[in-house]
């Protein structure tokens, strides 16, 4: 296939996903255009240090710009002939939605409305967004399907993601717009957020602190390696959602519609102890950790656990990455980034 008459915005291009996604892409002959607002919702350092992966490439093209800015967004979709659409950028973290409520809303709700309409009025082909493993909330039946209901999330963050995909459904049935919503399960590795449990933890150990674990260590979490996560990203973006003609009405499938919009859980599809996750660090640094054991944290899910049989009956999703794989190789990208 040729990829170089495609022109794909992807915002949240200097984030953990996004920048990975654009590189992947890049290298397959994609022209990206790159959005991000570089906010210092943690170190920009990193968000730059990844940015320079992006800008060596001739097909790609950056603009510092936040999503609530009607103005300068509607420009760069203007300026650009663009077919295809890749929203990563949001307010991220269940713990800070707690504290700053508003900056969710300001990101993930006014943020994707401006994508959304942009996408309606420039007819885009196709429109793949972030969801999160956490809409399913207050659900405990395992593994989270998305053929479920997930109608009681637990986070100002996670409600604005389920807003996500219920705007994204109207956009779908009104304007006929494809758009699948990702519901990402635990993403880690090389180049990840500073905020994140693996940063926190493997500097700690090295540093010789201690880690802070809550709910006493009893979490479960599907475990995905960004690789994986990628790889689900660009099997969807290649193949727009489409309209589900076996839909029933009177027993709605909550994960497709008789418009084309669809949800896909994007995870391992394994169940692993926080411990054992924690395990394999030590295993890997050489190194034991200090465990400072805390209760829950407040929106907080104790268990997550992914069934991706949707995405690999229908794109042959093959997750394959083992956690004692990508650990290592996590460990291996943060002695050399910080050496």
């Amino acid at each position: 296939m040729n990829y170089n008459d495609k022109k794909i915005i992807v915002t949240g291009s200097a984030g953990f996903i996004g920048s990975t996604l654009c590189l992947k892409l890049l290298e397959r002959g994609d022209n990206i255009i790159g959005i991000d607002n570089h906010n210092d919702y943690y170190d920009p350092k990193i968000k730059e240090a990844r940015l320079q992966r992006l800008i060596k490439y001739s097909n790609y093209q950056h603009y510092k710009i936040d999503l609530s800015d009607k103005k300068s967004l509607d420009e760069v979709f203007k300026d650009h002939k663009v077919s295809k659409v890749v929203n990563l950028a949001a307010q991220a973290g269940v713990r800070y939605s707690m504290e700053n409520p508003l900056a969710y809303i300001n990101s993930n709700i006014v943020g994707f409305a401006q994508i959304l309409e942009n996408c309606r009025y420039h007819n885009i082909e196709n429109l793949v967004y972030a969801s999160t493993s956490s809409v399913y909330g207050a659900n405990t039946k395992m593994p989270f399907s998305e053929n479920d209901s997930a109608n009681h999330p637990l986070s100002v963050y996670a409600a604005s993601k389920k807003s996500n995909e219920l705007m994204a459904h109207t956009y779908s049935y009104l304007y006929q717009l494809p758009t699948t919503g990702l519901r990402f399960f635990t993403v880690y590795g090389p180049w990840g957020r500073p905020d994140m449990a693996l940063f926190k933890f493997t500097k700690a150990i090295l540093d010789e602190k201690p880690i802070d674990v809550y709910n006493h260590g009893n979490h479960t979490r599907d475990f995905t390696y960004i690789d994986d996560i990628v790889e689900g990203v660009i099997k969807t973006l290649d193949n727009p959602a489409t309209i589900n003609a076996n839909w029933n009405s009177n027993e709605p499938d909550p994960a497709s519609s008789n418009a084309p919009w669809s949800i896909y859980n994007i995870g391992n599809n394994k169940r692993i102890q926080l411990m054992d996750y924690i395990k394999a660090l030590e295993e890997t640094l050489g190194m034991k950790a200090k465990v400072n054991f805390l209760p829950l944290q407040p929106g907080d899910v104790p268990d997550t656990y992914a069934s991706t049989k949707k995405l690999k009956d229908e794109f042959n999703y093959k997750p394959s990455t083992s956690v004692v794989e990508g650990v290592s190789h996590f460990v291996k990208w943060y002695k050399n980034y910080y050496k």
